[in-house]
């Protein structure tokens, strides 16, 4: 009890300089990760001197902080969004992942002389990307909505089939033909699980009198949690249950919509500051020297090798111009998740285990900056990049929930079509208008007269129904400008 206002003191200074460090990693153009981790690594052994080595602890928060994330992904994952990317991200999040680990396992079984199971579990371990890294890059600039959302699906579907992956080759129990099937049912039972538990928590939602507003957030976390655990328990993925939940969840007209989604991205900032500082603060830098070579090798077969076959393979039958295929190769950021389930065999005494988590450190740490430094250059080479994308604003406001409204916020960037085009000309659908533009720091009320400028930002009101469509809209003349129609663009 006495050390308990030491402890907080100290919790709340690094939750403090963590939430700081978000806007610098945005003007940076590099994942919040590697700040968090540098936190973590700075309070360890080589910084203040805090000892902290309990790789089961650290696994089993890892995994709590996971569940979070996957939570807030599927909350926040829109399906009107990433319905047209179903296909290329299931097959991203499954095909990709056994071919990763297959291509990866080769590799490393002749570079690192590491014996065949030992190698696949090095593919297992790096073969799921991370949503938070790869989100936290794609902040900072836009590229096709169908892009974002195969990357959406992938970083939120994968999680899973890489976790049952290193569960299995972790444990002393022989592999067979049974193996196949056990994946098939744990994804299967997984999904229909997170069906069932999003389907009955909105209904229960919609229909329950809660006291107060703050309780809506909370019960419908707790279903993606209890999701989670019921998957677990039924030797189901639990992951999977939880995303898809999270998914069902946050694509319902559930009461207090918008301060739900608050909430859940708030707890996932919480979930992924505390998981970082955890690994940064479980890292050791005298160990990590040692894994330098090993980390670096794992990484440039991963970055060079297992993503783009990975990429292209599983991709072949949607035919992707090999532009977008490129975009994807070099967004599978690797974060905590890597990390986390390397924690997995170190936790359950493979031998060996303690130099695959410090390689992985090694790895995630240099393909974050080499990766996450060149993502928006590369989008912008591949004539990717887009340059304005209507995008969902929160607002805790009880009446948009009241009236089934919602927030568009619109920058206009320099190039696009939309300069020179009057409000009148806008030519939104009924139930959405402009409601006011930002010209050089100052405010005002558009009229059907005023014209749009490069620069300028816009706050769009519209109706849930007309939602979708007025952003194919605003994207149509964006891309074509007023007389988008007849040139044949629809904004798609």
């Amino acid at each position: 009890m006495d050390q308990l206002p030491v402890v907080l003191g100290v919790g709340g200074v690094v939750l403090l300089a963590s939430v700081l460090a978000v806007r610098v990693s945005i003007r940076l153009g590099l994942p919040s990760l590697l700040l968090y981790l540098g936190i973590g690594v700075a309070l360890g052994e080589s910084g203040i001197g805090i000892h902290f080595d309990n790789s089961s602890l650290t696994q089993s928060l890892g995994l709590a902080a996971l569940v979070m994330i996957l939570t807030e992904g599927g909350l926040t994952t829109r399906w009107s969004a990433v319905k047209s990317s179903l296909g290329p991200g299931i097959l991203l999040s499954t095909v990709a992942v056994i071919v990763s680990i297959v291509v990866t396992g080769t590799a490393l079984h002749w570079l690192l002389g590491l014996d065949w199971r030992f190698g696949l579990l090095w593919g297992a371990v790096l073969a799921s990307t991370d949503a938070a890294a790869v989100f936290s890059v794609l902040r900072t600039f836009s590229v096709g909505p169908k892009l974002v959302g195969t990357l959406e699906l992938e970083s939120g579907l994968n999680d899973a089939p890489a976790y049952i992956a290193v569960v299995a080759l972790s444990s002393a129990a022989a592999l067979d033909w049974t193996l196949p099937l056990l994946v098939v049912y744990e994804l299967a039972a997984g999904l229909v699980l997170g069906l069932l538990f999003g389907w009955l928590g909105a209904m229960a939602l919609r229909r329950a009198a809660l006291p107060a507003t703050g309780l809506y957030p909370l019960a419908t976390v707790a279903v993606c949690i209890l999701a989670y655990s019921s998957g677990q328990l039924a030797h189901a993925s639990g992951l999977m249950a939880t995303y898809v939940a999270g998914l069902v969840l946050g694509n319902s007209r559930l009461p207090h919509r918008s301060d739900t989604l608050s909430f859940a991205e708030g707890l996932g900032w919480l979930a992924q500051i505390g998981l970082f500082v955890l690994l940064g603060l479980y890292a050791s830098p005298s160990r990590i020297l040692e894994a330098l070579i090993p980390g670096l090798v794992a990484g440039a077969v991963v970055l060079l090798l297992a993503r783009p076959l990975s990429v292209v393979l599983s991709l072949l039958p949607f035919r992707l111009p090999w532009r977008e295929q490129t975009f994807l190769s070099w967004a599978g950021l690797r974060g905590a998740v890597p990390i986390v389930l390397a924690l997995i065999p170190l936790s359950q005494g493979v031998p060996g285990a303690e130099r695959l988590v410090d390689a992985v450190f090694v790895l995630v740490v240099v393909l974050t900056l080499l990766q996450g430094a060149t993502l928006g250059p590369v989008a912008r080479l591949l004539g990717l990049a887009k340059p304005s994308e209507a995008h969902e604003i929160e607002v805790d406001a009880a009446p948009l929930d009241e009236l089934g409204a919602e927030l568009l916020q619109v920058r206009i960037q320099k190039g696009s079509k939309l300069h020179g085009v009057y409000i009148s000309e806008l030519g939104l659908p009924a139930g959405a208008t402009v409601s006011l533009v930002v010209r050089r720091g100052s405010g005002f009320t558009p009229q059907k007269t005023s014209r749009l400028q490069e620069d300028d930002q816009l706050l769009v009101v519209t109706t849930a129904g007309v939602r979708d469509a007025t952003e194919r809209r605003i994207r149509a003349v964006d891309r074509a400008g007023r007389l988008a129609r007849w040139r044949g663009e629809l904004g798609r």
